[in-house]
């Protein structure tokens, strides 16, 4: 390198990342939307990652997140099993209205294969004001898809469950190979699961302070590594941690 920090003549140019490029994508996408950008520990208490999410001690929903506990147990702390502990901290510290992107870097304790990872990266967003619906979290997440994937993207919403939104949806995008009509990719569906969302459960917002019968709010997350796969055609997950220099110099 020479002492301006470029790269000297004749030497390989490097690559950004393409998890960095994704990201950076997605945090200008919610910023031009008026979301800010915040942050929080990877090492987690079980409070803030469970209880303070609707998710009470021996509930059958922590189940669903498979938890690197960390020694000693008796202190309950753990490696983050999603970001929405960072939208906890946040609302105790905050008076709405406020809108908030959480990029981060969670972990699993799980198999993995082309489509898990032990540890990977999820943008969670959150907005909290007087009068929200899911017709704002829908626009949203339409206006977002839309501008990283294409303007031809549609969005559909599913009910599904999930302890700290209510009512809970899935949320599809329609397959970008088959256009809808049913493929490999998207299982003959003609849909790709591609977030998960909700308007935010009212012990939630209590718990944090905020008072439900005045404020609401919406919550979405999606994982970041999904969101590249798709908008590059990557067929393995793994393929984004392995460090062959071969696959980086695409991008």
């Amino acid at each position: 390198m020479t002492e301006k920090g470029e790269t000297a003549p004749g030497q390989p140019k490097g690559h950004i990342h393409p998890l960095s490029l994704v990201m950076r994508d997605m945090n200008r996408i919610f910023y031009d939307l008026g979301f800010a950008l915040v942050s929080g520990p990877e090492i987690e208490t079980e409070y803030y990652n469970f209880t303070a999410l609707n998710i009470p001690e021996n509930h059958p929903a922590r189940d669903m997140w498979d938890t690197f506990w960390l020694k000693p147990l008796s202190e309950r702390k753990l490696l983050r099993t999603h970001t929405s502990p960072v939208q906890v901290r946040y609302m105790e510290q905050s008076e709405p209205p406020f809108r908030i992107i959480v990029p981060g870097k969670v972990f699993r304790h799980e198999a993995t294969d082309a489509t898990h990872e032990a540890e990977f990266f999820q943008l969670e967003g959150l907005a909290v004001g007087k009068d929200i619906t899911l017709a704002h979290l829908k626009g949203t997440l339409e206006t977002f898809f839309r501008e990283f994937f294409g303007s031809d993207t549609s969005v559909r919403l599913r009910p599904s469950f999930f302890p700290f939104v209510e009512p809970g949806v899935e949320v599809d995008m329609r397959c970008f190979n088959c256009n809808g009509g049913g493929c490999s990719v998207c299982k003959r569906s003609g849909w790709i699961e591609i977030a998960g969302a909700g308007m935010v459960h009212p012990n939630v917002l209590s718990g944090a302070g905020i008072n439900p019968d005045e404020w609401q709010g919406f919550a979405f997350g999606m994982g970041v590594e999904r969101l590249a796969m798709i908008r590059y055609g990557i067929p393995d997950i793994r393929l984004f941690l392995n460090g062959d220099m071969r696959y980086v110099n695409q991008f």
